[in-house]
């Protein structure tokens, strides 16, 4: 059964856990930002059911709550940021900002992260870029999930990656996935609501089928379009991890493991539009690209044709003015993060 919590009440409670937990005021109003708003956009696997992983990490120092970030190169239309264990989100703020300053003094810029955390949804950050007149695309490597195709051993993360643009008239154009078949969040989403998965999301440890999400944890999460999203993943890898100067592969942690180091490492693209074509023919152009995609005459059972990032800006309005539904367990989690914390629990309702 889902509990109905207002958006800004949830946001001023996460902030204040992470603010308790160490973290100066700003930053600890961005990570819970981050996980609100993926709440707002329907993705609750990606929302405030983390807001334990991280304070617990917090908790342990394995991700420090002063985040110190330092220029490793400092290159003109290059640059990568060494996070130095810090708060993910602080650190792929910064950079997604270094990118389209850079991106807008050079046309396009790259900018990579590197000894970081885990930091929620990609399109939060791509998401900038858009409304400041770039396209950015963004990539992070994330903790074993996925066996290479032919393995049985998971070595390599999901490794989700997001490109946005600005659409004129419209919100953002914004794809974020991740090269499984599914987010590995959607299945701690499922375990948190109690539900089966579905076939054909994961196997066993011992290579089995399961609809099982604790053996799905514990077992392998399968790679979209099979040898392609290993391939896909492999190279999100490759640029994250390896060009980053981070860990890769198998030396990566993900956000619930409590007590180890992430090294977790991102990297960014921006693209200065008004360096291509005049920033008012691309969005008129944007327009009329999304007009004939919706155009197109539906299929059986389909009632309406949606861009990417259209589904998500929907959520977001419908949401903000009718409260946020979170699962029982979640709810539970948050009020225990209260009582350790010595806060009041979190009120359930609107306004």
């Amino acid at each position: 059964m889902a509990v109905r919590v207002d958006a800004g009440r949830l946001l001023a409670f996460v902030t204040e856990v992470y603010r308790r937990g160490g973290m100066p005021d700003a930053d600890a109003a961005l990570i819970a930002d981050t996980l609100v708003q993926a709440d707002l956009w329907g993705h609750q696997s990606h929302g405030v059911l983390r807001t334990g992983w991280y304070l617990a990490r917090l908790k342990t120092g394995v991700m420090k709550a002063v985040t110190e970030t330092r220029f490793a190169v400092d290159a003109r239309a290059v640059a990568v940021i060494d996070a130095q264990d810090g708060v993910g989100q602080v650190a792929t703020k910064l950079a997604a900002e270094e990118a389209i300053r850079r991106a807008k003094v050079h046309g396009v810029a790259s900018v990579a992260v590197r000894n970081s955390n885990h930091f929620g949804t990609c399109m939060y950050y791509t998401r900038r870029a858009a409304e400041q007149g770039c396209i950015m695309m963004l990539m992070t490597n994330g903790g074993p999930a996925i066996a290479p195709t032919g393995g049985r051993k998971k070595i390599i993360g999901t490794n989700p990656w997001s490109i946005s643009a600005p659409a004129g008239k419209h919100p953002p154009f914004m794809m974020d996935m991740a090269n499984t078949g599914v987010a590995r969040g959607k299945i701690y989403l499922a375990r948190q609501r109690r539900e089966p998965i579905p076939l054909g999301w994961a196997l066993t440890a011992d290579g089995e089928p399961t609809t099982d999400p604790q053996a799905a944890i514990d077992g392998i999460i399968l790679p979209m379009a099979g040898h392609k999203g290993y391939a896909i993943a492999s190279v999100v890898d490759m640029l994250s991890g390896v060009l980053s100067g981070s860990a890769f592969l198998s030396a990566v942690n993900g956000p619930y493991k409590t007590e180890l180091k992430s090294g977790a490492g991102h990297f960014f693209t921006a693209y200065d539009i008004s360096a291509f074509m005049p920033l008012a023919e691309f969005n008129a152009r944007m327009e009329a690209f999304i007009a004939e995609i919706k155009a197109v005459p539906l299929a059986k059972g389909a009632d309406e044709i949606f861009y990417p990032g259209e589904m998500e800006a929907r959520s977001d309005t419908r949401l903000r003015a009718q409260g946020l539904d979170l699962p029982e367990d979640t709810i539970a989690d948050l009020s225990r993060i209260a009582a350790e914390l010595g806060m009041e629990a979190l009120v359930p309702g609107r306004g």
